[in-house]
Order: C-alpha cells, then sequence, then structure tokens
C-alpha cells in the first residue's frame, strides 16, 4: 500500500536511513526538521502517515502530537513516535498526546513497515466512512450532532490461560472505567461472537494452546459479520517480532504486551485499548449514520414505507425475475378519494394521519414479499411478484374494504374520518407479451382513472391483463 509519509526528524542522517527504509517499499517520504516545519507539512502536504521524533529543536514530539491533533485538518492523520528513550513513562505521554504507537531506534523495518500498513489501511476505511457520512450530511440524510454519553463496553479477555487472563483484568480494571472486562476461552469468545451481546473489542495471547493459535482466533473474529469491525488487541510476549508483524497484517488494530504487572504497562495497555475502543464507536456512529442516509433515501418519512427512488428499480427487478421464472406479477396503484377534502376540512396534519394510517393498513394486508410505496401525494403503489390474475383481484378488493370499513380516529379521540382508495391494476409477465415497466405503469394508471370516473372506491383491471 503505496503511501506519502512525512518523517520529522532534526538529524538529517535518521531522515535519509527512513526514507531509503521505505523507498523499498514504494512509500513516497517528505521530510522536516522542526515541530514548525512539521505542523506546516502536516496541513499543506496532507501525508498519509507522520513518524515523529520525540525530542526537536523548537518543540518536543508531543508537544507537536497535541497540536496535530487539535488542528481538524490533521486530527485524524496517523502519529507514529520515533525515540531512543523506551521507558514506560515516555510512551505513556506520547500515547496520551494522541500518537498512535511508539517505536524505539534503531527502528526495526520488519515493524515499522507492518505497522505502516496497519495504520494506513485503517485511514482508508476511516476516510472512506468519513466521505460516505459526510455525502449524507449533505443531502441532508444524516442526523447532526453527537450524544455525549458514554455507553458501556464490553471486552473479552483471551489468555493462553485463564489465569493470565484474570491477572489482565485486575491490572486493567483501575484504568478503564465503564469498560466491563469477562475472561473468557477461545471457544466462549466464539460462541460471545454469536451471541446477543457482542463483545466490542477482544484481547488475544498470541500463544493459546499453540503457537498462532492466538491470531487464527483473530482471523475467525474478523471473518464474522459480528465481530468483523471489533477492536482486536493481540497481547505478545517481548522478542516476538515476527508475529508481531504478522499479527498487524492479518487485522490487529494494535499489540500488547503480554505481561502486565507493572502499573505503568497497564496504563500503557489501558490507553491503547482505549484508543481502540474509541475509534470503533466512532466508525459504528458513522456506519449507522451511513446506513440511516441510505434508508432516509429510499424512504417515505410520513408513512415509513419506501418511496419512488426505491420502487421503480425494485419493479425492475420483480419483471427481470418474471421473465426467468415465467411467472406474473401484479402493479397496482392506488389513490385515496377526495383527499384533498380532508386537508380542506379537517388540516394538513389530519391528511397526514390519514396517509400514515392508510399505509399501515395496506401493509397488514399484503404479503411480506409484496411491495408498497408511496410514489405521490396521496397515491401508492403495490406490487405483487409470483402472482395470478384472480389472486391480485381479491387482494385489491381486500384493501378496497380494509380501507373504507373503519374511519381514521384521529388523535382527539373524536374526529373520525371516512376513507376510500380507488384501484387500478395491471400484470405482468407469464406471457409471450412481457410489457415493459413503463408499460405496466401507464396501464395501471389508466385503469385507475376508470375507478375514478365510475364511482371510486373500486378496483379496475386493466384491459391487456383482463
Amino acid at each position: 500500500m503505496a503511501g506519502k509519509i512525512l518523517i520529522v526528524d532534526d538529524v538529517a542522517t535518521n531522515r535519509i536511513v527512513l526514507k531509503v527504509k521505505l523507498a523499498g517499499a514504494c512509500y513516497e517520504t517528505i521530510q522536516g526538521a522542526t515541530g514548525e516545519s512539521a505542523l506546516r507539512l502536516a496541513r499543506s502536504e496532507r501525508p498519509g502517515l507522520i513518524l515523529l521524533d520525540m525530542q526537536l529543536r523548537d518543540m518536543t514530539g508531543v508537544d507537536v502530537c497535541r497540536r496535530l491533533r487539535a488542528d481538524p485538518a490533521t486530527c485524524t492523520t496517523p502519529i507514529i513516535m520515533l525515540t531512543t528513550n523506551a521507558d514506560t513513562a515516555t510512551r505513556v505521554a506520547a500515547l496520551q498526546a494522541g500518537a498512535d504507537d511508539f517505536l524505539t531506534k534503531p527502528i526495526d523495518e520488519l515493524l515499522l513497515l507492518a505497522r505502516l500498513r496497519s495504520l494506513l489501511r485503517a485511514r482508508e476505511t476511516n476516510e472512506e466512512l468519513r466521505l460516505r457520512e459526510s455525502t449524507s450530511r449533505a443531502l441532508g440524510f444524516a442526523e447532526g450532532g453527537q450524544t455525549s454519553f458514554e455507553p458501556r463496553t464490553r471486552v473479552a479477555l483471551v489468555g493462553a490461560s485463564r489465569e493470565r487472563a484474570a491477572g489482565w483484568r485486575r491490572a486493567l480494571a483501575p484504568h478503564l472505567a465503564n469498560v466491563e472486562l469477562g475472561v473468557m476461552s477461545r471457544d466462549e469468545a466464539l460462541a460471545e461472537a454469536s451471541g446477543p451481546d457482542v463483545p466490542d473489542g477482544f484481547i488475544i495471547d498470541a500463544s493459546l494452546s499453540r503457537p498462532g493459535d492466538g491470531l487464527r482466533l483473530m482471523s475467525e473474529l474478523r471473518a464474522r459479520t459480528t465481530t468483523r469491525h471489533a477492536a482486536v488487541c493481540i497481547a505478545l510476549d517481548q522478542g516476538l517480532r515476527e508475529t508481531a508483524a504478522v499479527a498487524l497484517d492479518l487485522g490487529a488494530n494494535d499489540l500488547l504486551a503480554a505481561d502486565l504487572s507493572r502499573v505503568e504497562d497497564a496504563q500503557e495497555a489501558a490507553l491503547r485499548l482505549r484508543a481502540q475502543l474509541a475509534r470503533k464507536a466512532q466508525a459504528d456512529r458513522q456506519r449507522a449514520s451511513v446506513a440511516d442516509g441510505l434508508r432516509l433515501a429510499v424512504t417515505d418519512p410520513l408513512t415509513g414505507l419506501y418511496n419512488r427512488r426505491y420502487a421503480l428499480p425494485h419493479l425492475l427487478q420483480m419483471a427481470a425475475r418474471a421473465r426467468e421464472t415465467g411467472r406474473q406479477f401484479a402493479v397496482m396503484v392506488l389513490d385515496l378519494d377526495r383527499f384533498k377534502a380532508v386537508n380542506d376540512t379537517w388540516g394538513h396534519a389530519a391528511g397526514d394521519a390519514v396517509l400514515a394510517e392508510i399505509a399501515g393498513r395496506l401493509t397488514a394486508n399484503l404479503r411480506e414479499v409484496d411491495l408498497v410505496a408511496r410514489i405521490g401525494g396521496e397515491e401508492f403503489l403495490v406490487a405483487m411478484p409470483e402472482t395470478t390474475l384472480d389472486a391480485a383481484r381479491l387482494a385489491a378488493e381486500r384493501l378496497c374494504r380494509k380501507v373504507e370499513e373503519k374511519p381514521v380516529e384521529l388523535v382527539d379521540g373524536v374526529t373520525r374520518i371516512p376513507v376510500t382508495v380507488s384501484i387500478g391494476m395491471a400484470m405482468g409477465g407469464g406471457g409471450a407479451t412481457n410489457p415493459e415497466i413503463d408499460d405496466l405503469m401507464h396501464e395501471a394508471d389508466r385503469a385507475l382513472l376508470r375507478s375514478k370516473a365510475f364511482g371510486r372506491n373500486k378496483v379496475t383491471i386493466s384491459a391487456s391483463a383482463a
């Protein structure tokens, strides 16, 4: 995965060494020697990732990191801090400032490239979600604002032994308020992944009963729809550099020390885990926003029915299916009779209540496979796949009865509005002649006009169908 990397180090030799390593993996690099140049280049060049030295001439890397995170233009850019000082306090300071990872010099090329691939892949996914969400917002489909409520999250701890996992829980619990930590075996974790309360994150020992079992469990979780987007951290013993690189390439969000007996190490692990859980929660919100946007784009907000944008492509698919099976399908256009009088007499709020009630009656009296859509002000469309003419006629007559038999009662509990519906119906599929959808809709519209002309509250079938 090629991309532009910003290297920030006040020692020219260090920048050159990193540039050579990255060039071999086809990364384009740009360089800066000071904190101010880092801030300027990050805004102007928009790199995919920043390699930032901990100590610069004009400011510390932690200060640069904080300023990058405070700038909307660079707040999501992945940052890897580099230093010769690998003590835990330094790592914690970098993570608290918003760094994504921390590598010590001399830089291990294998781990560096694996971490670059992992972070760039995550950034690409996040940017795609943000783009889709912003498109939904621009179209007016996404809700604005975010709740400040932080829901309780669940994390499964899967260790090589229950004792090790229990030790993780004791070490992490003081640093993870509002996070439920559960000790699980491999089989229990997989069962939870299919249950009603799926964990938001997993900490998995790289080696369970056998070396590599933890990575295989992670692959299983990534392959399942319910846990595909979970925050997964792999716990590693020191020195397993190749396993660490493989874990990142297989989809681990982060790597943690397997030994959390020291308070400083537990604090670092908690910071890393909390960051991944926060990113997971944000991505979930973005995916939900996109899904809501797609739903709103094809749904009528008043009745909850599909709209014309959805109905017509659905009809095309129904027609294609009818051509394959040789079976018929019915298309009905329904129009509420004298609906203007409802608005004029009782007001538009009453008219909206009538539309919503009638939409519910139509849906309740058709099959689940049938399509019901609102395609105009008081006009509805019903499409019934794999239906004979007689069955469709009976269904249409039933809809007329169900609309007429009970007046719509308004919220005041007193006003009752009588409503009837006229229906025009056409049939498609099932024969040598298979009219196009536009022609079927035109036939159903003409049949509806005849229902209106000859008394309303009735079903008329197009001449071609009859």
